[in-house]
């Protein structure tokens, strides 16, 4: 069973200082008193004056401690600080990516530095009522088990080797060169109706694509309108699953120029950044939503707010703030070629 600390009471105290000017060592003293020889230590420490121990003056200042008031919360109701953490936990921000980005926008005002732990129990130390809901309501939701890293030896590989996610340029694999992507279908209630995600790998940045049905030809059309929408210089590789749902792969690269490249039969893991997305997604497309009622409109908004989201990965910078210095500076390096 796990022990628990507790203070020594005041017939310790005296115990303790009757023995030591006996001359007995603190081992001693602590079989007696079933101590840790350890926590005598400490206390004569704490509380000896010129190398004695006085019961009196030890029990005094234990009583000025206990009474001594505690740091006062900094993340209170009603505060500046409480409103501003309320509007970007509404926004679907997290305690730790708040918590970052407090101290990104008020580096020298530390009474704004609170850690997630702080919203966390602030949070759930709030008594019954519609606010505690509300608040509660704005954390994300727990996501599923984690599909096994298995291969089903059953399936083959249903595209090309040549466009095999081993075949990319080495320059994919290190994501400092943006314009590679990720992409993923992600389906709706009953599987009739899906949305096309696609993630750029050195930014993170998201475009969410409706499909009128879940279709090869409904995610040609779809990715093409979305994907046109991008600078061309910001399109280069594209890596999806092996689904169905691409089987028009060769017009799609034809149409934008992107080279396609497929990941090995149930590896998920070959596409972190897409994975990782579509679980951000779920918060606010829970699982079984009618996708087709969902408007290109709403998911425009959803992924400006993924991408106005500070992100880890990022060094907690927004994938908006990252894919721009990209183009800021390729913009840079193609002027100074030129003159």
């Amino acid at each position: 069973m796990k022990k628990t600390y507790s203070h020594l009471n005041t017939e310790e105290r005296v115990t303790l200082m009757l023995m030591r000017r006996q001359g007995d060592s603190l081992r001693v003293i602590a079989q007696v008193l079933e101590r840790s020889p350890s926590s005598l230590s400490r206390e004569l420490r704490r509380n000896a004056e010129d190398g004695h121990y006085d019961v009196s003056v030890a029990v005094a200042r234990a009583r000025t401690l206990r009474h001594r008031p505690r740091r006062q919360r900094c993340l209170l109701l009603g505060t500046e600080l409480f409103q501003v953490v309320t509007r970007m936990l509404a926004k679907g921000w997290s305690p730790q990516q708040i918590a970052a980005r407090l101290k990104a926008n008020w580096p020298d005002n530390p009474e704004w530095h609170v850690s997630h732990e702080t919203i966390y129990l602030t949070i759930y130390a709030f008594p019954r009522g519609e606010l505690k809901r509300q608040l509660i309501g704005y954390l994300r939701q727990g996501q599923g088990k984690r599909r096994p890293r298995s291969r089903n030896a059953s399936r083959g590989e249903r595209y090309p080797a040549e466009q095999n996610i081993r075949q990319r340029p080495e320059e994919v694999e290190g994501r400092q060169v943006p314009g590679h992507w990720e992409s993923d279908l992600i389906m709706g209630a009953g599987n009739r109706s899906a949305v096309a995600t696609m993630v750029e790998r050195t930014s993170r940045f998201v475009i969410l694509a409706k499909l009128e049905v879940p279709s090869a030809d409904a995610a040609l059309e779809a990715m093409t309108r979305e994907l046109s929408r991008m600078a061309p210089s910001l399109l280069k590789t594209m890596t999806h699953d092996q689904g169905s749902e691409m089987a028009k792969h060769a017009e799609l690269s034809a149409r934008t120029g992107m080279k396609i490249y497929f990941a090995d039969p149930h590896s998920p893991w070959q596409r972190g950044s897409n994975e990782n997305t579509n679980g951000l997604l779920r918060q606010y497309l829970p699982k079984g939503t009618d996708l087709s009622l969902v408007t290109q409109e709403r998911l425009d908004e959803i992924a400006d707010l993924l991408n106005t989201r500070p992100r880890q990965t990022l060094g907690w910078k927004f994938p908006i703030e990252v894919l721009t210095e990209h183009l800021q500076l390729l913009a840079t390096n193609n002027l100074n070629t030129v003159n």
